[in-house]
This record gives C-alpha cells, sequence and structure tokens, in this order.
C-alpha cells in the first residue's frame, strides 16, 4: 500500500502512462503521465493524479468507477443519447463502471482521481 501525506499534490512528479492507444489521439502530442498517489494492496482503490494530450475514444463500457477532478484542461464527455458534458479547472465528476462514455480531451488534461474496481 502507498500511504504518506493526506494531501494530493495537484503536480508531482510524473513518469509514463499507456492507458491509451496511439490511435486515440487527435494531435502530434501523444503525452500521456501519471503518478499514483495511493494503491490498496489488491490495487483495487487507486488515487492519482493522471495528465494526457487531447484524444478522442468512445468507452462502450467505461471498465472501473472513477471520480475525478480538472487541475487543467479541458474535457467533454458524451452521453450515448448524443447529449454531452463539459469541464474545465476546479470541476469533479463520475463515470460509473460499465456506463457508455464518448470520451474527449480537448486540451491537454490534467487530472486528480479515485478509481474502484
Amino acid at each position: 500500500m502507498t500511504t504518506g501525506r493526506f494531501g494530493i499534490d495537484p503536480n508531482p512528479e510524473m513518469g509514463p502512462s499507456d492507458i491509451n492507444g496511439p490511435d486515440v489521439f487527435t494531435s502530434e502530442d501523444h503525452t500521456e503521465l501519471n503518478h499514483t498517489h495511493f494503491a490498496t494492496d489488491d490495487e483495487s482503490v487507486t488515487a492519482g493524479t493522471w495528465e494526457c494530450a487531447p484524444c478522442r475514444e468512445v468507452i462502450e463500457a467505461y471498465p472501473v468507477h472513477e471520480m475525478m477532478t480538472v487541475v487543467s484542461g479541458a474535457i467533454t464527455l458524451g452521453h450515448k443519447d448524443g447529449s454531452s458534458e463539459s469541464f474545465g479547472p476546479g470541476d469533479t465528476f463520475y463515470i460509473a463502471k460499465g456506463q457508455y462514455v464518448d470520451w474527449e480531451i480537448t486540451e491537454t488534461l490534467r487530472k486528480i482521481y479515485m478509481i474502484v474496481e
């Protein structure tokens, strides 16, 4: 288990992340970084900071329960019915496991997240 501070530094030292494949990026920038602040021993619960360049991906069934707060950048999340919601710095949102989402980062996004599998 990762332990330490109660607070989460929104600008930690980041390392490479590979959640997205190269085909989802919408610009020449394919930067994707992560820092895990906390993880249970079985990694069923994690909290961290993630940053990603603009990209777009339709996810038929989101793989985890995730709550996120945008530190910087912008993201638009589309619903199956075609409606969408946009979020920017200071906004917090939640995606339920199994939910359809059209995920589009429109400006390099840095978010703080908590994931429960």
